[in-house]
């Protein structure tokens, strides 16, 4: 199963967009059934960081709403890509203004 882009959520999404908030729903709980039982026994979190919450997504949630300093690693390719729409008015210059932190990745994520 695709999470990212899943093309049942977005034709929800499409619906909500119409005002179909009642076929917008149906799709979304399909979505979510059928992710719930195919993750049921799996690890579903892409995040490649090390982290004692991994995978537990409400904790990891929570903890990046109460310090606001940045957001859960599995919400970073979908900001990156909106925030790469608006760099681009700039040309991208903005990344010779950025450097990205050093992070501590899962063992089976490290270079040797």
């Amino acid at each position: 199963m695709i999470i990212e882009g899943n093309q049942k959520e977005l034709d929800a999404m499409k619906e909500f967009h119409k005002g179909n908030r009642k076929e917008g729903l149906r799709l979304q709980e399909e979505f979510a059934a059928e992710f719930r039982e195919e993750y049921k026994d799996k690890d579903h979190c892409p995040c490649k960081k090390a982290c004692r919450y991994h995978g537990n997504c409400k904790e990891c949630v929570a903890i990046h709403r109460a310090h606001q300093e940045h957001v859960p690693n599995c919400m970073r390719p979908l900001l990156n890509k909106k925030i790469k729409l608006l760099s681009e008015l700039t040309e991208h210059t903005i990344a010779n203004e950025i450097e990205p932190p050093k992070e501590v990745l899962r063992k089976e994520f490290q270079q040797d």
